[in-house]
C-alpha cells in the first residue's frame, strides 16, 4: 500500500501555527461564458492549484478536489462530451505518470489513466509540488519571523552560492516533458494545453509583512522563483506541441496582499474558502477565462 502523502495537510498545519485564527467565506462564482473550445472528451490532471482544496464543494477529499474549480467551470461552459478532472491536491509529475496516494493516503491510480485515444482536451498545471511548493512557503514565512526586513528565506535557499530553487525548476524540465510526451502517446489528436501559476506574491514592491509573512527582500526573490517557475512550463508546452495558458498576467493586481473581495489566491489566514496560499473560487474563475481566451486564440 502507498504511504500517505501529506504535503499540504502539513504545510497547511504549520502555516496554522502562525496565525491566530482562519476563516473562510463562501465566494459565489460565476460560469465563464461559453467558448469555441473542443467539446468532445476533456480530462483535467494536475496538482492543488487545478484541483481547488477547501473550496466548496469539495467532491474528493482524498484529493481535496472542488467541484466548483476552473476545469469544472471549462467543463460546463465547452459543454463537453465528457468530463474526467483527476487532478488531485499534493501532485507531483510522478504522480501523473504513476500514481500514489492522496491526502488522506488512499490509493490514487496515475492520473494520465484518464487521457484515452477519442481525448480532444487535455489540461495539465504542475510543477509546483516539485519544486516543493508547500515546504518553500512555510520555511520562507517561518524564517520571516527572524528577520522581517529582510531576506532570510533567499539567504538559505542562495547559501554556498547556488541557487537551489532554480535548480529544482531545471530539474523539473525533464519530468514535466515526460508527461506532455506520454499525454501525446495516450491521446494523439488532443489538444494539449499547460497552465502557470498565478501571482502569489505582488508583481512589484515588498509585499505586505506581517499580513502575509513573507519577509521585504524574500518577496522579489520568491516572485522571480514564480516567474521562472512559469517560464519552464511554457518552455516545456512549446518543446512539446502544447500549448502555454499565461494565468499569471490576468492575476496581477490579485495577489494574496489585495483585500478579500479582490484577491485570487489566500494568505495565510484565507478570508474566502481555500487552503493557505492557494486559489480561492475567484482565483478558479480567473484561471479558468484565461483558459478559455487561450483555446480561442
Amino acid at each position: 500500500m502507498p504511504r500517505p502523502r501529506l504535503p499540504l495537510l502539513r504545510a497547511a498545519t504549520r502555516l496554522a501555527a502562525l496565525a491566530a485564527a482562519t476563516a473562510g467565506v463562501l465566494l459565489a462564482v460565476a460560469t465563464p461564458a461559453s467558448a469555441a473550445v473542443p467539446t468532445g472528451r476533456y480530462v483535467a490532471l494536475g496538482d492543488s492549484y487545478t484541483a481547488g482544496p477547501l473550496i466548496p464543494t469539495q467532491v474528493d477529499l482524498n484529493c481535496l478536489r472542488s467541484n466548483r474549480n476552473y476545469p469544472s467551470l471549462v467543463a460546463a461552459a465547452a459543454g463537453s462530451a465528457s468530463f474526467a478532472d483527476v487532478s488531485c491536491s499534493g501532485a507531483t509529475t510522478d504522480d501523473i505518470l504513476y500514481g500514489g496516494s492522496g491526502q488522506l493516503g488512499i490509493t490514487v491510480p496515475p492520473q494520465l489513466n484518464a487521457v484515452t485515444p477519442s481525448t480532444a482536451l487535455v489540461t495539465v498545471q504542475i510543477g509546483g509540488n516539485d519544486i516543493g511548493f508547500s515546504g518553500i512557503i512555510s520555511e520562507c514565512a517561518e524564517a520571516s519571523l527572524s528577520s522581517p526586513l529582510g531576506s532570510p528565506c533567499k539567504n538559505r535557499y542562495t547559501a554556498g552560492g547556488t541557487d537551489q530553487l532554480q535548480a529544482r525548476i531545471a530539474a523539473t524540465v525533464p519530468k514535466v516533458t515526460s508527461v506532455l510526451q506520454a499525454i501525446r502517446r495516450a491521446a494523439p489528436g488532443a489538444r494539449v494545453v499547460v497552465l502557470g501559476y498565478p501571482a502569489i506574491l505582488p508583481d512589484s514592491g515588498y509585499g505586505c509583512w506581517p499580513v502575509v509573512p513573507i519577509a521585504y527582500q524574500d518577496v522579489p526573490y520568491l516572485r522571480t522563483i514564480e516567474k521562472s517557475l512559469n517560464a519552464m512550463l511554457a518552455g516545456a508546452a512549446a518543446a512539446n506541441g502544447a500549448t502555454y495558458a499565461d494565468v499569471y498576467t490576468p492575476s496581477i493586481g490579485r495577489d494574496t496582499c489585495k483585500s478579500s473581495g479582490t484577491r485570487w489566491v489566500e494568505g495565510l489566514v484565507p478570508q474566502n474558502s481555500a487552503a493557505p496560499f492557494h486559489p480561492n473560487a475567484r482565483g478558479e474563475q480567473g484561471m479558468g477565462s484565461a483558459l478559455i481566451a487561450t483555446l480561442n486564440s
